[in-house]
């Protein structure tokens, strides 16, 4: 138990993560946090907002600042999105396994079809809003695909989700880290 709390305590010191594989260990975590399951517990948004320092702070001199901070929020949100569309597959393949139960006194069907009835009315709004909700963030994508919403649907909001959320809060770390009260 020691260790664990250890890693999660240094996923937000910059200095561990640049000694242990830099921003390619922030967009494992992204995708994990996005995309796996397991990865509810991971401290998406203060690692992004971290991340942002990080690449203030790393910006090689013969590059602009606003390429380097394109490049790798770009890596990111890529991360993320393929994150949140191994969570619809996950969804959508282990979907069958519900909707085939009995229910049960922690599993409801009638609760599968109000949350199909949501994802074709509001689904695009949830996948955006559950970037910035922790562990939400994590199962949302993974509800999509068990309510089997359309994936060109799903596709539009889980980019667009991904750039808003990765953007704004790396882009904050970037202009604000430098300032002693952040």
């Amino acid at each position: 138990m020691d260790v664990f709390l250890e890693f999660m305590r240094n996923l937000t010191n910059p200095e561990w993560i640049m000694l242990h594989g830099g921003l390619y260990v922030v967009m494992l975590i992204i995708f994990a946090e996005t995309g796996l399951f397991i990865g509810f517990f991971l401290p998406g948004d203060p690692l992004l907002f971290i991340t942002g320092m990080i690449i203030a702070h790393t910006v090689p001199p013969d590059v602009a600042p606003v390429l380097y901070l394109l490049y790798w929020t770009g890596l990111i949100i890529l991360a993320g999105v393929i994150g949140n569309y191994v969570g619809y597959w996950f969804g959508r393949k282990s979907g069958a396994l519900l909707f085939d139960r009995r229910d049960t006194w922690l599993f409801k069907k009638k609760h599968m079809a109000q949350a199909q009835a949501f994802y074709d009315k509001r689904g695009g709004g949830a996948i955006i809003i559950a970037r910035f909700l922790p562990v939400v963030r994590t199962f949302a994508p993974i509800i999509a695909g068990v309510v089997r919403m359309d994936f060109r649907k799903f596709s539009f909001y889980n980019i667009l989700g991904c750039a808003i959320w990765v953007g704004s809060i790396v882009t904050a770390g970037f202009l604000l880290g430098e300032n002693a009260w952040v």
